[in-house]
């Protein structure tokens, strides 16, 4: 169940055959509320991320965005690779560029060149016998590259919202 289902009742932006609608969504008067909705919507749909084949393309970039700023919120850098998220560091990358976040997008690149060779492995047991390898050295980096994040040089708020805006019909 939704946050904003959980907070504000009974969801008015689905509609009857459970798919959301995204124009009620998007003229919505708080895009906070929209952008936790649109995520909460797309993470049950593919199973917060083990079934990604449900996915678009447009709601996979939304998806990978969201699980960054959520995880480096809520324990940074180094929770985000421990998580399931940093099962796709990589294509995160990506989605960040695909937004425009390019500023973003080098703060992760850097957050990811702690591994060797910069490869994050999407296997997660894997990457968390990396972590316990590299955190003593990376953890200082990665505290770092937190507060640069935290600057939200790039507004990944509204780049999501405009993204979602242009490819409204994907979602």
């Amino acid at each position: 169940m939704s946050i904003f289902k959980n907070l504000f009742g009974r969801n008015t932006n689905k509609q009857e055959n459970n798919r959301l609608d995204i124009d009620a969504l998007l003229a919505a008067p708080n895009s906070n509320n929209s952008i936790i909705e649109l995520d909460n919507y797309i993470a049950e749909l593919c199973s917060y991320g083990d079934k990604l084949e449900k996915l678009t393309s447009p709601q996979k970039t939304f998806f990978f965005n969201q699980n960054l700023e959520r995880e480096i919120n809520n324990g940074g850098f180094n929770q985000f690779f421990f998580n399931s998220s940093g099962d796709f560091a990589h294509e995160t990358i990506t989605s960040l560029q695909t937004i425009g976040a390019n500023k973003t997008s080098a703060i992760l690149q850097h957050a990811m060149d702690q591994f060797p060779g910069s490869k994050v492995p999407k296997d997660r047991d894997e990457r968390q016998e990396i972590l316990q390898q590299i955190e003593s050295v990376a953890n200082d980096t990665w505290n770092e590259l937190d507060q640069e994040f935290y600057k939200y040089e790039d507004n990944l708020h509204e780049l999501n919202i405009g993204y979602v805006k242009e490819n409204r019909k994907s979602f």
